[in-house]
């Protein structure tokens, strides 16, 4: 009889269990083209696709071992462009998780935004969330800066494509679910105007202030992959175009203790850009919203907290204690706060509009948050994602994200610097009227071609 030791035992399996590394940890070099580049290329030589795929199949096991950011996956016959989708967007044929560890559901058909997708737009993996949008860590590896936490709740939308593993991702955003771990991971995340009838097949966390989103490596992608994801019939009309924009910089940000200087000097850094480009520009503040930064992220909480009844006897799991402390933030708000909060974004949404012809602005700009992305060396802060009132440094803990949030307007973010010890992306956040997507994937190709921080500026690690 033989014995084995379980050291021996357990050495040998785990032996077994890494990627293949005949297959190479370098991504394949097409990756590292631009999609008009690469768009060319095929259409040049379609044959090219097939060629890439296999490249592709071979490194990305390796890729999604180290950054684990893909939860399911179906295979297409050499696509031309990779669509990630958030597991908290329906797809027909794969499992919606919602970042829970015992909980699937297999939708009967996708998501109303991923409905039109042109066929060189091919849907090929589910990726990482947190566990139903407010728990802390969805367990993956920044690509780019690897000591920084890669953000949530759309943590696998914004790795995954700064991993190479996805061209474009589909996540959410309700207070920056897309927009902070786009910048954390030196990404571009654009947040849609929000829309009741865009959200069909999507987890609703808190119905008023969900949107979609979406990541890609640079604007210019975004820019030219917008019009092959089919979502003209969830567009409004769009804002027109034009040569220069008029550019408002929020003077509130430089209230007393509230912004550091690494952020303030990234701030300047784009307005010197926008200066360049030809841009107007003025000081605006907007007090109203400005003081509803905290009511969005209460209303989250007590949206979340009032569907959590319904939560734990569909999904009858234990949740991470990071998604009870949030829901608990919410059983704190009251039925009247709840009701005031309301009533304000009713007053907020009514009187956008006539702020920004009053203004004279097409965007509001202001940095992506009070201070650098948080690193992952030191500890995390506080014990929820959703702040309480009653959090030290409230102010800054519920950052800047919630100012189109809470107007239910479109914003993106760009990364424009590194922070000083070159450790982080350091990124601004560009808020336009409704329906202006289009105006904002403009201003920020432009931004991003004269001064912006790019992929290449950096290694993935």
């Amino acid at each position: 009889m033989s014995h084995v030791k379980t050291e021996d035992a357990i050495a040998a399996y785990l032996a077994d269990c890494g990627a293949d590394p005949a297959h190479g940890r370098q991504p394949p070099q097409y990756l590292a083209l631009s999609l008009r580049e690469r768009h060319a290329r095929l259409e040049a030589n379609p044959a090219l696709a097939a060629e890439w795929a296999e490249q592709y199949e071979q490194w990305s096991v390796h890729a999604d071992h180290h950054y684990r950011c893909l939860v399911s996956s179906r295979a297409v016959a050499a696509p031309w462009y990779r669509l990630g989708v958030k597991d908290t967007v329906d797809v027909a044929g794969l499992p919606t998780r919602l970042g829970l560890r015992s909980y699937r559901h297999y939708p009967a058909r996708s998501a109303e935004a991923l409905t039109w997708l042109d066929p060189r737009v091919a849907l090929t993996c589910k990726v990482t969330t947190t566990e139903l949008n407010i728990a802390f860590g969805g367990g993956c590896r920044n690509p780019r800066f690897p000591t920084i936490d890669p953000s949530g709740s759309s943590t696998g939308s914004a790795v995954s494509v700064a991993a190479g593993l996805c061209d474009i991702s589909l996540g959410t955003d309700v207070l920056g679910s897309v927009r902070w771990p786009a910048s954390h991971n030196g990404m571009v995340g654009l947040r849609m105007t929000q829309k009741a009838q865009s959200l069909a097949g999507v987890f609703p966390l808190s119905p008023r202030m969900d949107a979609l989103g979406w990541v890609t490596r640079t604007a210019d992608d975004l820019d030219f992959l917008f019009p092959l994801l089919g979502i003209e019939g969830l567009l409004g009309e769009q804002q027109p175009l034009k040569q220069h924009y008029r550019v408002g910089f929020l003077s509130h940000v430089h209230e007393p203790g509230l912004t550091s200087a690494q952020m303030l000097a990234m701030l300047d850094k784009t307005r010197h850009a926008m200066t360049e480009l030809g841009m107007r520009q003025s000081e605006v503040q907007m007090p109203e919203l400005w003081a509803c930064r905290g009511d969005a992220w209460q209303l989250c909480a007590r949206d979340a907290w009032l569907a959590s009844a319904a939560w734990q006897q569909a999904f009858d799991c234990e949740l991470h204690w990071s998604t009870q402390s949030a829901l608990a933030v919410g059983a704190g708000v009251s039925d009247s706060e709840y009701q005031r909060i309301h009533q304000r974004m009713d007053q907020i949404r009514g009187g956008i509009d006539a702020w920004f012809d009053a203004a004279e602005v097409d965007f509001v700009v202001f940095p992506m948050d009070p201070n650098r992305p948080f690193d992952l060396r030191h500890p995390q802060p506080g014990d929820s994602t959703i702040p309480s009132p009653a959090d030290a440094d409230y102010a800054q803990k519920i950052s800047f994200t919630p100012l189109a949030s809470f107007s239910g307007l479109p914003a993106i973010t760009v990364p424009i610097s590194q922070s000083t010890d070159g450790k982080a992306a350091l990124a601004v956040q560009i808020m336009g009227r409704r329906d202006s997507e289009r105006q904002l994937l403009d201003i920020a190709k432009r931004l991003q071609a004269l001064v912006g921080l790019v992929p290449a500026d950096t290694q993935a690690q």
